[in-house]
C-alpha cells in the first residue's frame, strides 16, 4: 500500500485514502476528514480492477411453499345428523339425541382449539330447527369464534361455518 491508495477496513464499514504507512500500521483519512490507524493485516486495498474479470453466476432458487398439516386447505366438517353419531339411533329419546349432539359439538370445538384449526363446518341439516337453534346458542356463548350463518336463509341453510381467531 502506498500514499493515495483507497483502502477499506475488514469487518467494519470504513474506508478512506492512505495518508501514511509506518511499519505495520496504516494511517488513512475517511470521507469526513477523520484519521484512522489500523494494522496492515486489517486493511485491504479497494481496487475495482481486482474484481473486473470476475463473473457472478446466479443460481435459480426453488421456492417451496411450506403448508402446515394442521392448516391445510381442507376444513374440518362436523356432521350432527344423529344416524352418523351412534349405531342404533332408534334406541334414544329426543332429549338424549340432542344431548349427544351437543356433547359432540363441544368436543369438536375443543379439538379445533387444541389443534389450532382455523375453520370448522357444522352440518346440522334442515328440519324443524331444534338442533339448529341449539348449535347457534352454543356457538354464540363461545369466545374467539366468527360465525358465518346467513340470517336471511337461516331455515334453508343446513350448515354453519365457524372461523377460529
Amino acid at each position: 500500500m502506498k500514499i493515495g491508495d483507497v483502502v477499506s477496513v475488514l469487518d467494519e464499514d470504513l474506508e478512506g485514502m492512505v495518508t501514511s504507512c509506518q511499519g505495520d500500521v496504516v494511517c488513512f483519512k475517511d470521507e469526513f476528514g477523520f484519521i484512522h490507524r489500523y494494522p496492515k493485516k486489517e486493511v485491504v486495498p479497494k481496487d475495482k480492477s481486482l474484481y473486473a474479470d470476475m463473473t457472478v453466476n446466479k443460481k435459480n432458487e426453488t421456492v417451496k411453499k411450506i403448508v402446515s398439516k394442521k392448516h391445510n386447505k381442507n376444513h374440518l366438517v362436523l356432521d350432527l345428523h344423529f344416524e352418523k353419531l351412534v349405531d342404533n339411533p332408534i334406541e334414544f329419546s329426543s332429549f338424549e339425541r340432542l344431548f349427544i349432539q351437543k356433547k359432540k359439538l363441544m368436543d369438536t370445538l375443543d379439538f379445533c382449539r387444541e389443534n389450532r384449526l382455523k375453520k370448522l363446518e357444522i352440518v346440522h341439516g334442515i328440519g324443524d330447527g331444534t338442533l339448529q337453534q341449539m348449535v347457534v346458542r352454543v356457538l354464540e356463548n363461545q369466545v374467539g369464534l366468527e360465525i358465518h350463518h346467513m340470517e336471511v336463509l337461516k331455515q334453508q341453510s343446513g350448515n354453519i361455518m365457524v372461523f377460529f381467531q
